[in-house]
């Protein structure tokens, strides 16, 4: 990886890896490299899982694969630098003000590479404000970021999965996302995480803030019809 890029500083850290800003020698271009260890085999097969499907997914709302490498017991993924921070820093930031028409415009993107990743047989599984990058910081433009848990689906077999974050699994993601863009509280939130799947497997949620008196009924309306109770998939 070093003699095609140039590691520089540290730009952030979790739970799936370290990353950091670099740049490719041979073109000056500015580029991230995600540093994922791989010590054990199901670590191996879940970090080719994740390249395999990243390069399935060209699209300009999803973040971008450039290259991978392997060395010292660890992946690096070699990305499109993003450097807008995170859509979640926007709804708790007292320098930010979302509003409806800018929700509106988060909400299309968000929708467009949603459908994208869909038309590829393959689901995304963690998608949240948090997983969702801004192009700049004062732009609305965005990219859907971490796809470590992401998988492919085959219509035919049912596929079951025990990860994710409980406010923002099923029924639908975007409408939770909507509502928290539009309001910053959360759709199922609860006291703990048991009282928020209990939440979501009832779709219980409602409008009563007073967060929400200035929000127009077409937006309640787009959240309510994402936000259904759907016995057939199990909801």
């Amino acid at each position: 990886m070093k003699d095609h890029y140039e590691l520089q500083s540290e730009i952030g850290r979790g739970k799936f890896g370290t990353v950091f800003k670099c740049r490719e020698k041979a073109t000056s271009l500015m580029l991230a490299a995600k540093f994922v260890g791989i010590l054990h085999k199901q670590d191996r097969r879940n970090v080719e899982r994740e390249v395999e499907i990243m390069c399935e997914l060209q699209h300009p709302r999803l973040i971008q694969l450039y290259d991978a490498f392997e060395a010292n017991n660890a992946m690096c993924f070699i990305l499109e630098l993003v450097e807008g921070g995170e859509l979640f820093e926007r709804v708790i930031g007292d320098d930010f003000v979302l509003t409806e028409k800018a929700v509106t415009i988060f909400m299309r993107q968000i929708c467009e590479g949603v459908q994208f990743i869909h038309s590829k047989n393959i689901l995304h599984l963690d998608l949240k404000p948090e997983n969702i990058l801004c192009l700049t910081k004062t732009g609305n433009r965005i990219k859907i970021i971490d796809f470590s848990l992401a998988r492919k689906f085959n219509p035919e077999n049912k596929l079951q999965v025990l990860f994710g974050t409980p406010e923002f699994v099923a029924p639908e993601p975007r409408g939770v996302i909507c509502y928290v863009l539009l309001s910053g509280l959360s759709s199922f939130m609860g006291e703990t995480d048991v009282e928020t799947m209990s939440n979501v497997t009832i779709a219980q949620y409602d409008f009563d803030d007073e967060a929400f008196d200035s929000i127009s009924n077409d937006a309640k309306d787009f959240i309510k019809k994402l936000l259904v109770k759907d016995h057939k998939y199990g909801y």
